[in-house]
């Protein structure tokens, strides 16, 4: 596990529950193509799934949008259209980030899981508040249940927008306690050997992976 995924420790704390945080890969050469990028980081991140356990991720499209995926094992691998993905089964869910926030979303009564891509336009919609609304329509899961992380996203000074912020308030106000809403506190912009920064680098860049999944009972 990589340096900055301590905050992911009250996810592992379930037996069941894997998750990771991909960092900036050294030395690999980054690109303004979204697509020529992912395609280079493909052999990493699929990796960093093997060493959870699993054998394929299970994507989200990533449009800047409010969408979210129900996820089962029947599933595309990239879901169209959606930023958030949701799935009461065993597997793996992944997000691609680089200044973003990745929230991690783990039921801890049942076991459901859910991961959002939240930027400015995805906090600006309130994906957060949304996910967690989608679980509780599709799952029975109760707010008060769900512990969820924010991950390494940019942050004031850096960036004229606080979503890290607004994303608690979103959490919070959704029902999840305050003393099980974790932000990691990391910000993207400020550790270039160890984070990707889409505005620091100009676009000029490479994407983090948040993983969360659920192995077999």
């Amino acid at each position: 596990m990589q340096e900055a995924s301590f905050f992911l420790e009250s996810l592992r704390a379930f037996p069941l529950i894997r998750a990771d945080f991909v960092e900036r890969v050294p030395g690999l050469t980054t690109s303004s193509d979204k697509a020529e990028i992912l395609t280079k980081l493909r052999p990493h991140h699929e990796q960093a799934a093997l060493e959870l356990g699993f054998q394929k991720t299970h994507l989200a499209e990533q449009i800047h949008g409010d969408d979210i995926a129900i996820v089962t094992p029947d599933s595309p691998l990239l879901s169209p259209g959606v930023d958030a993905l949701i799935s009461n089964h065993p597997l793996l869910l992944g997000i691609h980030v680089a200044d973003c926030g990745a929230v991690y979303l783990l039921d801890s009564a049942s076991g459901a899981i859910g991961l959002i891509h939240s930027g400015k336009k995805g906090t600006e919609f309130n994906i957060t508040g949304k996910t967690i609304r989608a679980m509780t329509h599709h799952y029975g899961t109760r707010p008060a249940d769900l512990i969820a992380v924010l991950g390494p996203c940019i942050r004031p000074p850096h960036y004229e927008v606080d979503f890290a912020s607004t994303i608690q308030k979103q959490a919070l106000e959704a029902g999840i306690p305050s003393s099980i809403y974790r932000d990691c506190g990391l910000c993207t912009a400020t550790d270039l050997d160890r984070f990707y920064s889409y505005r620091i680098e100009e676009g000029n860049t490479g994407r983090h992976l948040a993983l969360l999944g659920r192995l077999p009972s």
